[in-house]
């Protein structure tokens, strides 16, 4: 192995000599470093993994095997424009990850600090992944999906393009969405299933608090009034705390998906 300022890239890895690479860096054999390529202080780079022209590496992360960060979007719209791939600090990207760069809709594709991608998850052009998300094995974002803090997503889950997903929600393993899924509540098959109270409690939110989410979600979710006028009655008739304001402003924001919707006895 040689060794520069700490930095550690075996002689079997390819690394081009214009990559910016931090210090501690570890870069082992067979791994993959294009042109235009930032590797911060103290990451990790196992056998294999791929990182092409674009992609920013924050400090402390782990990239493992198979990896192959920075691959063109599959866009046909794509017309060779530079665009980025940025990952935060500390996030684990686990074997076969697959992350492509954004387009020039935003020119980035974002996932944020203490995230872990298990194996064979993909990522879509111009995604933005907030921070401390766990995505399970084979999850996979189409284009421009946007995924709040404290997420935690199932394993072999699909998200259509252009989904949003609020923070400190969990969803099911093995289903589908097609539909944004607002904060602070658990999903399955693209339906509302409650408020995601264990994933609160872990987070320090006290039981007054999540009572009084539970009963926002209530009008908007079993009142059986239309979304629309649900929110207008949250507005009207419950105090304005940091997590109705999170809610309302979620449902007000501009978006080209609906919203889910919960169960219903005896519907499939």
């Amino acid at each position: 192995m040689s060794t520069i300022s700490e930095t550690k890239i075996h002689p079997l890895a390819s690394v081009s000599s214009t990559a910016k690479i931090g210090n501690g860096v570890k870069i082992h054999p067979f791994a993959v470093i294009e042109d235009d390529v930032e590797i911060d202080d103290g990451a990790i780079i196992d056998p294999h993994a791929v990182l092409l022209s674009g992609v920013r590496i924050g400090k402390d992360c782990h990239i493992h095997s198979g990896a192959v960060l920075g691959a063109k979007p599959q866009d046909l719209k794509f017309r060779g424009e530079k665009t980025y791939v940025f990952i935060g600090d500390r996030s684990v990207i686990r074997e076969c990850v697959t992350i492509n760069v954004g387009t020039k809709a935003s020119g980035q594709t974002i996932i944020g600090s203490d995230c872990l991608l298990m194996a064979y998850v993909h990522v879509g052009h111009d995604c933005i992944i907030g921070n401390h998300v766990i995505i399970a094995n084979t999850v996979q974002f189409g284009g421009h999906c946007e995924v709040g803090d404290y997420v935690v997503i199932g394993g072999m889950t699909g998200l259509h393009q252009f989904v949003r997903v609020g923070r400190h929600v969990m969803l099911g393993a093995m289903t589908k969405n097609v539909h944004d899924i607002p904060p602070y509540v658990t999903t399955s098959h693209d339906r509302y299933e409650g408020v995601n109270v264990i994933g609160l409690k872990r987070r320090g939110y006290s039981s007054e608090t999540i009572s009084h989410i539970r009963d926002v979600y209530r009008v908007i979710f079993q009142s059986g009034l239309l979304i629309k006028n649900a929110v207008e009655k949250v507005k009207a008739e419950f105090p304005k705390t940091p997590e109705v304001e999170e809610i309302l402003a979620f449902f007000e924001a501009e978006s080209k998906r609906k919203y889910i919707r919960p169960y219903m006895v005896g519907k499939a």
